[in-house]
């Protein structure tokens, strides 16, 4: 069932509405609601708040990184742990083909439903995870493989453990060595890019927003501000 959010209540009712005039087969007035529809989707999503954006952003209804990988990949094979400390779920990399080019995809992963959300921590990356990135990157490095990365993250994990395994010195190398790499990369905010969180995956050669998504940051003095936003136009 689809979720709909509070500014899409209209648009949720004009939907029921053509269903109900196909069930009764009036093609006539499915026809105009059709047409009321287009009007009304038009108007809700050219006026929309900051807010409204960032709730469209963090939609659970939005594409994953494992619904991109299972869409567009094929013969792929997932590589699990950094060789340090462990296999971070909320990180997913994944050596395959998109097409006829074999790609390195890593994404962050916010799962769905109680269990999965845990499982992937909320989308929120510890510092192993990073460095699984990483490793994974280096390893499409070495063998002249593409790597495509997908940002959807609220930010990194700031738990205590994330803080004693080092979670800045991680982001920091990402960044450092994501800089440095020898192989086209594309970075690509499929939802939200919260931070350095999104930052740690989103150093490449270009980098591009998907729909409603919002890449954010930290102000220096810890005012939240909206680095970059796509919209319809």
């Amino acid at each position: 069932m689809a979720i709909y959010l509070d500014f899409e209540q209209k648009i949720k009712q004009i939907q029921e509405d053509i269903i109900s005039a196909e069930v009764r087969h009036d093609e006539h007035a499915a026809e105009i609601l059709q047409k009321d529809l287009e009007k009304e989707v038009k108007k809700t999503y050219s006026n929309l708040t900051a807010f409204q954006e960032l709730q469209l952003a963090r939609h659970q209804d939005r594409p994953y990184a494992l619904d991109y990988v299972n869409l567009l990949m094929h013969d792929h094979y997932e590589i699990h742990g950094d060789r340090h400390f462990a296999d971070d779920q909320a990180i997913i990399c994944y050596l395959g083909y998109i097409g006829e080019q074999r790609t390195m995809l890593i994404g962050e992963q916010k799962g769905r439903g109680t269990k999965n959300k845990l499982k992937r921590n909320f989308g929120m990356p510890n510092p192993e995870g990073y460095r699984k990135a990483l490793r994974a990157a280096k390893m499409a490095e070495k063998f002249g493989v593409p790597v495509l990365m997908l940002i959807d993250t609220p930010g990194a994990y700031p738990g205590l453990g994330a803080e004693e395994r080092n979670q800045s010195e991680a982001i920091a190398r990402n960044l450092l060595e994501l800089a440095e790499l020898n192989t086209p990369t594309v970075s690509i905010v499929i939802g939200e890019g919260g931070s350095g969180g999104a930052l740690a995956i989103g150093v490449a050669d270009k980098l591009a927003m998907m729909r409603y998504s919002v890449f954010l940051l930290f102000h220096q003095k810890g005012v939240l501000q909206f680095y970059g936003m796509t919209q319809q136009k």
